[in-house]
């Protein structure tokens, strides 16, 4: 977008200035996030980690997933995103295994979007175990690995594993991103999905102030 010629100079500056600081606004507790009752430890020591806590059937998480996706490739190399599927009821489990099935299967990085997209835009039934086999084929995805990885020991232990965390956290709804273990933020809490980035980014550099880093 060009800026007219009408604009001086100093009114420019003043205009970029403005934005500049929207952009840039400190976040406050108890407004754009909250601190847990009790620091839960990295998964990797030296490392910054961002879980999130989503549902495939959430239109919140649909809408979130590019701006997080955008982010994730912007991070430093010491943050690191860990995505969990929730389980708020068992009817949420089969979406848990597909994740989980896919990332068995090596197809995760590849179809997580698509899989909203094809729920949300489409209105493919994915939670149906028979469209999801078929879906997955089309996606050229082995039917049999990926079978085979969804019934497996492996993918009930992660899921479970899922359950506990969401517990563990006290999520009680999606999308929720907890930072580093001491953090936690929300489209509700950022004030947007698109809030979401600008917030992780000063709570990543909240939680290293923290530790010393």
């Amino acid at each position: 977008m060009r800026i007219p010629n009408t604009l001086t100079r100093p009114l420019v500056l003043l205009l970029l200035c403005l934005f500049a600081g929207l952009a840039t606004a400190q976040i406050r507790l108890n407004r754009e996030y909250t601190r847990l009752d009790a620091i839960q430890p990295p998964a990797v020591p030296g490392q910054v980690e961002v879980i999130e806590f989503f549902y495939y059937g959430c239109p919140v998480c649909y809408e979130l997933e590019p701006n997080l996706s955008r982010w994730q490739g912007m991070a430093p190399n010491y943050v690191r995103l860990t995505r969990v599927p929730a389980l708020a009821s068992e009817n949420w489990e089969s979406f848990a295994k597909l994740f989980y099935a896919l990332e068995a299967t090596g197809d995760l990085a590849r179809l997580h979007f698509p899989i909203y997209d094809n729920i949300h835009f489409d209105g493919v039934q994915l939670n149906d175990d028979k469209v999801m086999l078929e879906w997955v084929s089309r996606n050229k995805v082995d039917p049999q690995k990926f079978s085979e990885a969804f019934a497996s020991d492996a993918v009930k232990a992660k899921v479970g594993a899922a359950r506990k965390m969401l517990v563990d956290f006290n999520v009680r709804s999606v999308p929720t991103l907890i930072v580093d273990g001491r953090f936690v933020t929300s489209a509700r809490l950022a004030g947007s999905t698109k809030q979401i980035p600008t917030v992780l980014n000063q709570l990543v550099e909240l939680a290293r102030k923290e530790r010393g880093n």
